[in-house]
């Protein structure tokens, strides 16, 4: 329990640092000054300390929605092996749990912003569901191409397996990459399928789910926000670059594990930070081309490795 745990403490404690890395380094290869690493916690803190303010209108849906979000993340987090291979979730919980928890999130999110009756939230609820129609098929893909090469569907027997093997480049698994890095970008509003700092209201998704929220709710959500992209960031290390990670509950190797955690989170802020910088921001009625792409990749990836075992 002592793993389980702390992995869910480092992921509440590392997501908003794994913001105000990404926005940092996206400032700084634009020349801008950049914002402080800590300023997504001081936002979460100011944001506590209002004053949520709710429309007359809103169901109890409306309050309970950004509470339901955070602890389908906190829980997708606690999943997703991050520390150590060996979490008392893992038996219960593989991957298509994964996915379903995503699901859960998504759904109470969309339903809570056409809870108000406003065009843009309606709007962003359409969209944000059209995404995850088309990105969960091949995000499923993904993880279907790692079971069939580790005979499970466990992602802790996922990551135990392909890091405990010799060193194998997996042509299946470089597809497989490709996929997952587009699903990625848009199941976390990233360029360029959507702008997570955009106002625009012909153009933004996310934002059009929380603009009626305020307060400790508002926070609730960005804090969720961050724990999903730590969620997603943190599974393509595992699937992809699982070496690092402690086999057992040892103290020792969990404090191993956590220094190569922040390593692999720094790397993968800044790829984030260099492929929003070099991205310009496409236009909504590409999304479904652009992650039908992520979709065939990850179909390409299964059969190279039903048809040539690689």
């Amino acid at each position: 329990m002592i793993s389980q745990l702390l992995e869910i403490l480092v992921a509440l404690i590392l997501a908003p640092l794994l913001m105000g890395w990404i926005n940092a380094w996206r400032a700084w290869l634009q020349n801008k000054s950049a914002p402080s690493l800590l300023q997504p916690y001081r936002t979460l803190h100011k944001l506590f300390h209002k004053e949520s303010v709710v429309a007359e209108t809103a169901m109890p849906l409306f309050r309970i929605a950004p509470y339901l979000v955070f602890g389908c993340m906190a829980l997708a987090c606690g999943i997703v092996p991050t520390l150590s291979t060996d979490l008392p979730m893992a038996p219960a919980a593989d991957a298509i749990a994964l996915v379903g928890v995503f699901a859960l999130a998504r759904v109470f999110s969309a339903l809570a912003a056409m809870d108000i009756g406003t065009s843009f939230g309606t709007m962003g609820a359409r969209r944000e569901m059209m995404i995850g129609f088309l990105a969960e098929p091949a995000l499923l893909m993904v993880l279907f191409t790692a079971s069939l090469i580790t005979r499970s569907t466990s992602l802790a027997s996922i990551v135990h397996t392909l890091a405990s093997q010799k060193f194998v480049i997996y042509p299946s698994l470089l597809f497989s990459g490709a996929a997952f890095l587009l699903v990625l970008l848009a199941e976390n509003a990233r360029v360029p399928v959507d702008n997570p700092t955009t106002h625009l209201e012909l153009t933004m998704i996310h934002e059009a789910l929380i603009l009626e929220y305020s307060g400790r709710h508002l926070a609730l959500i960005e804090w969720a926000v961050a724990l999903k992209l730590f969620a997603y960031t943190c599974i393509g290390a595992a699937l992809f670059f699982p070496w690092g990670l402690a086999q057992a509950n040892a103290p020792e190797a969990l404090l191993l594990a956590l220094p190569v955690l922040v390593v692999k989170l720094a790397a993968a802020g800044v790829v984030l930070a260099m492929i929003e910088t070099v991205n310009a921001k496409m236009r909504i009625f590409r999304v479904p081309e652009f992650l039908a792409t992520a979709f065939l990749l990850a179909v390409i990836a299964l059969l190279v490795h039903v048809l040539l075992g690689a």
